[in-house]
């Protein structure tokens, strides 16, 4: 048991002193055929587009059609982090072989061709303003600072193309994350619990309490147990002047992470 244990345990370092051996020794990509592109692309829309969209414009993950990659630009370093998982992000390591991850690396590229960095309209001082105004810092945690009742914004203008960013203000129902779905509970003895739901299988539930924190309830107990999928924010849909909602819209767009080089 313990030589497996020790062979499973040094898989990850291996995998990753191989992973660097082939960047330092290929930095350019060898697969860039107009088949590797398909390849990668088949790929892509299967495993990829849950989180970057279909077309690479972003979602849950940065927006790929820019050309801008925070985390290293040069090919070998977008092999290595689609291979390996980006440390700190929701960017996961993947069990591709070296060759289909190049492939996958040869079809973001042609994302990049049609994507541009151009802001959008509107003044961003103005919008950073209005976030504060309009209390959307009280739910939305920005570089450190505001509230957890929704989805941190540190760096949604890499993550989110300008049209997504919009249509989640006027219309926070469109898309919901998982992570902020609702168990809205009462136990049999009348006690109520509402949070952010974060596990569940056939015997428990796991919630983010609002003011308990991590709970974990046997469902044995339960009376009610309701997941509400929407999203608690409000559509702004007609409460913004257009001149605001760009101006809201240009400053979440500004929240960027900062561009490597390398």
């Amino acid at each position: 048991m313990l030589i497996a244990s020790w062979r499973l345990n040094l898989r990850p370092v291996l995998l990753t002193l191989l992973l660097a051996a082939v960047s330092l020794a290929q930095d350019k990509n060898p697969h860039t055929s107009a088949d590797d592109v398909d390849a990668g692309a088949r790929i892509f829309r299967s495993h990829c587009a849950d989180c970057h969209g279909l077309s690479g414009q972003g979602g849950k993950g940065p927006d790929l059609t820019t050309g801008q990659f925070y985390h290293g630009s040069s090919d070998a370093a977008l092999l290595y982090n689609i291979s390996e998982g980006i440390s700190g992000t929701a960017m996961p390591s993947q069990f591709f072989s070296v060759d289909q991850v190049w492939q996958i690396v040869a079809y973001v590229r042609t994302l990049s061709v049609k994507g541009s960095a151009k802001a959008p309209p509107g003044n961003a001082l103005q919008g950073a303003q209005l976030f504060r105004s309009k209390g959307c810092v009280n739910c939305h945690l920005v570089r450190g600072e505001g509230g957890v009742k929704g989805p941190e914004l540190s760096f949604i203008g890499s993550q989110r193309p300008v049209a997504q960013i919009r249509k989640s203000i006027e219309d926070p129902n469109a898309e919901v994350d998982r992570a902020f779905w609702m168990a809205d509970i009462i136990l049999e003895d009348g006690t109520p619990y509402k949070g952010f739901l974060l596990n569940e299988d056939t015997y428990y539930a796991q919630m983010l309490h609002p003011v308990k924190g991590l709970v974990t309830l046997p469902k044995r107990n339960f009376r009610k147990f309701e997941i509400q999928k929407t999203s608690s924010m409000p559509s702004y849909q007609g409460k913004l002047q257009e001149e605001e909602m760009q101006n809201l819209v240009a400053y979440l767009w500004s929240l960027q992470r900062a561009r490597r080089t390398e």
